[in-house]
């Protein structure tokens, strides 16, 4: 999942970005609302974590803007603004949550699964596949019963597939999601994660199609 956040303050900025990476997001770290609307023109995310008292174009502006473009990319509002005014003018203009700073990492991390989960129609943090099982919270995954251990960027892989289960997806669409612009990715990464899942749960677990990509077939 690649996320990105818009945040002015340096040590509030690397403090989440570094927990978001801790949990498997790829993390885009904006500080201002400019870059903010650069990068969500230029990239695909699958939410943004705004905060509201930037430099230039405020957070609300940066809101407004994204909506008035359509799109369902959830919004989680982050800021010091905690009056209740402030809360309703978020939520109204289109933000899906709203978080008051300071706030715990649990918390923030909590409320991004339940947005991630709402987008793709889900109503628990746990996904089941078959014999598969995968826990979003805990980044635990069980096979046929046995619990199975996956290196972070695998199951972050594994993830997004079953996002999108039937769906062929690129190469180039699965670095997307598993890597944030300032990361340096060699052109058999993605090949490297599709083997060690195959050789956890099957060499039919993951199916190629050729020339285009891979994609998770339909649970039995």
């Amino acid at each position: 999942m690649r996320l990105l956040l818009v945040e002015d303050d340096p040590m509030i900025g690397e403090s989440l970005g570094e927990g978001l990476r801790a949990e498997c997001y790829a993390v885009d770290w904006v500080r201002n609302g400019h870059d903010a609307e650069l990068a969500l023109a230029g990239f695909a995310y699958d939410l943004m974590l705004l905060d509201l008292g930037l430099p230039g174009k405020q957070g609300m502006e940066v809101l407004r803007a994204t909506r008035a473009r359509g799109g369902d990319l959830p919004v989680l509002i982050i800021t010091a603004r905690d009056g209740t005014p402030a809360r309703v003018e978020g939520l109204d203009a289109g933000a899906d949550d709203y978080l008051v700073k300071p706030f715990d990492l649990d918390e923030l991390l909590a409320r991004v699964r339940a947005l991630l989960r709402r987008r793709v129609s889900r109503t628990r943090s746990v996904i089941v596949h078959g014999a598969l099982t995968l826990d979003l919270a805990s980044h635990e995954a069980t096979f046929e019963g046995e619990p199975v251990k996956l290196p972070p960027r695998a199951f972050a892989l594994l993830r997004i597939l079953l996002d999108h289960p039937g769906v062929v997806l690129s190469k180039r669409q699965l670095e997307d999601k598993l890597y944030a612009w300032d990361s340096e990715v060699e052109s058999n990464t993605v090949d490297v994660y599709i083997y060690q899942l195959r050789k956890k749960f099957g060499a039919d677990f993951i199916k190629t199609v050729r020339g285009v990509g891979y994609k998770l077939p339909l649970a039995p």
